[in-house]
């Protein structure tokens, strides 16, 4: 599903170039899932809008089965404040050309899905920071993606409504069968969500460590040895990887 062979991307800054990938190579195979973690500022989210198409790479190619089915959660939601719940919601199906009965169908089965349906004319600014991330989930599997990539989609939530969100990604990753690449600061996140979790070193970023993690996907994996095994390994590479530094 995603390939990317020695992919190196920089930027040019008042002549000069600014690195910001080096030499990374992973694959994530077809409804996988993968969280990305690492330093602040490493070039995560770089590496997901390669990932997107919205960056070419410098050097090195990027592989990935069928792009324009591909769903994207930034960290902010990106919800277009302006419109509805149910508006934002069907954004991608109108911009494809979707006839309204088809993105009125597709709009209120996920409005149903994610426990949304009383809000579908609530405008985003009317929402709790856990029902946005609802929003934005439902607006980016309404044009039934094969790949979905979230940056930091949780970051900005309390710790409860986090957790209860990381269990809604893992349902929508199961029941949509979808490719998911999660970038996260977060060492628990990572592990519950990701079957492989792949550590960056600080910029230019090189791929320091990747951990398999086939736990991923249970929904009682955080109560689990092997899940306290894995975070402590995790922290392990991490603090290495900062010592070394």
């Amino acid at each position: 599903m995603i390939a990317l062979d020695q992919v190196h991307l920089s930027f040019a800054d008042n002549g000069r170039v600014l690195p910001v990938l080096e030499d990374v190579s992973l694959q994530v195979g077809a409804g996988a899932s993968c969280a990305v973690i690492g330093p602040s500022g490493c070039g995560k989210t770089s590496l997901l809008f390669l990932l997107a198409g919205l960056l070419e790479p410098t050097a090195g190619t990027v592989r990935v089965a069928d792009r324009s089915r591909t769903g994207v959660i930034l960290q902010h939601y990106g919800l277009l404040p302006w419109k509805s719940v149910a508006a934002n919601i069907g954004l991608g199906l109108r911009l494809q050309g979707a006839d309204r009965e088809r993105t009125r169908a597709r709009v209120s089965e996920l409005l149903v899905e994610m426990d949304l349906a009383a809000f579908a004319d609530h405008f985003p600014g009317q929402l709790s920071g856990g029902m946005q991330q609802r929003v934005a989930l439902a607006r980016a599997l309404a044009t039934g993606p094969q790949l979905l990539l979230m940056d930091e989609p949780l970051s900005a939530l309390d710790a409860l409504t986090r957790e209860r969100l990381q269990h809604t990604i893992l349902d929508v990753w199961q029941r949509h069968r979808v490719t998911m690449v999660l970038v996260t600061h977060s060492i628990e996140e990572a592990v519950f969500l990701g079957q492989t979790v792949v550590v960056l070193t600080d910029r230019p970023a090189r791929v320091a460590a990747v951990v398999e993690n086939p736990g991923a996907g249970r929904a009682d994996y955080r109560q689990s040895e092997t899940f306290f095994h894995q975070c402590r390994l995790l922290r392990t590479l991490i603090r290495e990887q900062v010592h070394a530094d």
